[in-house]
């Protein structure tokens, strides 16, 4: 194997980890759950949301040379800085506590028991202690990952699926559980990984990373990055797909209420008996830890960019709030994440696909037409959503599959080719 295709490898399998955590285990198996028989047409949908966003979003960083502002440059400096920073807060403030919190839960309580408040503190004080050990030297990162945390985490992933294949658990129910559109609900658990919020920082330490490794020339560190973020993305979707599954073996043995942090515990115990849970807690473990120190590492160096304090500081408060925010529970922390995600993500995702259409685009209005009207149907679509107001939003196309967003989208963007714009085109991706 040549050095650069180890290097692609080595690289790609710390990518697939950093994105690989807490919500990764989480949704595939309770998609294949609420799907039955069906559970394809949610993975597939949620494969879209997660990883084909993500690999996106890398492919247009990578040609921005991994910044998330110049991707979201074309909408306005100020759009781009509000989405940028809003982006990284929630993988800041939501992501990064979930991925303590979920180790706790998922992790060690069903090996241990449940000892209350005090136990739920020290492993999430140990939890961040790891990560900032294995964080605060940034050049060093995608190596630890990807050398040695993931290919254990892929044989332990490996060895569970490939049980659950050889053996299932139950036939799958016929039916579908939920009465919603499971393509709809499998794009919408996709957004929840917020795994396309952090991938251009990510794109930023692959490039950082390859730079280290002795790769100096552009366009090879660009190739590189993107064919690191396939490698990535590959696995995402395979994993996915045999966590599916693997919830699904159990459509007719569990209802929708069953907690998701729950329903993987029960399989692997169903599987392995106890052992399965002390497996189930290694995978948690490992791709956890490793989410979080790409996550912090990715954050701590786009905030250590634009403002006078450095990585390190960053790195420490980083950890030091996750801690605190790890002690409300998964639950807390996915519902309140919910309507925040439902508001940046749609928007982003319109500006990073006419980003990397950006040459055929050339006046800068038709990207600010799309953002504002994007960004504005998601504010009607998160209140909708509480407050039962702005029902007249539910008329809009694709509203059955979470896309109305859409046709306003391409609607303003389209007016906003008509209006003459005073600044030239900067894009060439």
């Amino acid at each position: 194997m040549s050095k650069q295709m180890k290097d692609i490898i080595i690289v790609g399998f710390a990518l697939f980890s950093m994105f690989f955590g807490a919500g990764n285990l989480l949704f595939p198996p309770y998609l294949g759950l609420v799907s039955g028989q069906s559970w394809l047409v949610s993975i597939f949908a949620f494969v879209l949301a997660d990883a084909g966003i993500a690999l996106l979003v890398i492919i247009a960083s990578a040609k921005c040379s991994g910044s998330l502002d110049d991707i979201l440059s074309r909408s306005g400096k100020t759009l781009a800085r509000i989405i940028s920073i809003a982006a990284l807060s929630c993988l800041a403030l939501l992501v990064i506590p979930r991925t303590a919190a979920t180790t706790y839960e998922m992790g060690i309580t069903p090996i241990i028991g449940e000892y209350g408040s005090i136990a739920r503190i020290i492993a999430s004080v140990v939890f961040f202690a790891l990560t900032l050990v294995l964080t605060i030297k940034g050049s060093r990162v995608i190596d630890i990952i990807g050398k040695f945390l993931t290919p254990a985490l892929l044989l332990i992933l490996f060895l569970l699926i490939m049980k659950g294949v050889i053996s299932p658990i139950a036939e799958a129910n016929p039916g579908q559980l939920i009465e919603d559109n499971l393509f709809a609900v499998g794009f919408t658990q996709g957004y929840q990984t917020m795994d396309a919020l952090g991938a251009a920082s990510m794109a930023t330490i692959m490039l950082l990373s390859l730079a280290h490794k002795g790769y100096t020339d552009e366009k090879e560190k660009i190739g590189m990055t993107i064919k690191s973020g396939i490698v990535a993305c590959v696995f995402l979707g395979l994993v996915y797909g045999g966590l599916a599954f693997l919830g699904s073996t159990v459509s007719t043995m569990f209802g929708t209420d069953v907690p998701q942090a729950s329903l993987l515990v029960e399989i692997t115990n169903l599987l392995f008996g106890y052992t399965g849970k002390v497996i189930l807690g290694v995978i948690v473990a490992l791709a956890c830890l490793t989410t979080s120190i790409g996550l912090t590492s990715a954050i701590s160096n786009y905030f250590a960019g634009i403002t006078k304090l450095t990585y390190e500081q960053y790195v420490i408060g980083i950890c030091v709030a996750s801690t605190v925010i790890a002690n409300l529970g998964v639950d807390f922390i996915i519902n309140f994440s919910v309507p925040i995600l439902q508001l940046v993500y749609p928007v982003l995702l319109v500006l990073v696909l006419m980003t990397l259409a950006g040459a055929y685009i050339k006046n800068d209005n038709a990207f600010k037409g799309a953002a504002y009207a994007t960004l504005t149907t998601s504010a009607l679509n998160v209140v909708y959503s509480m407050t039962g107001n702005f029902e007249f939003i539910n008329n809009l196309p694709l509203t059955n599959l979470g896309f109305n967003w859409v046709c306003p989208a391409i609607v303003f963007g389209l007016i906003g080719v008509f209006i003459k714009s005073s600044n030239k085109s900067k894009a060439n991706v």
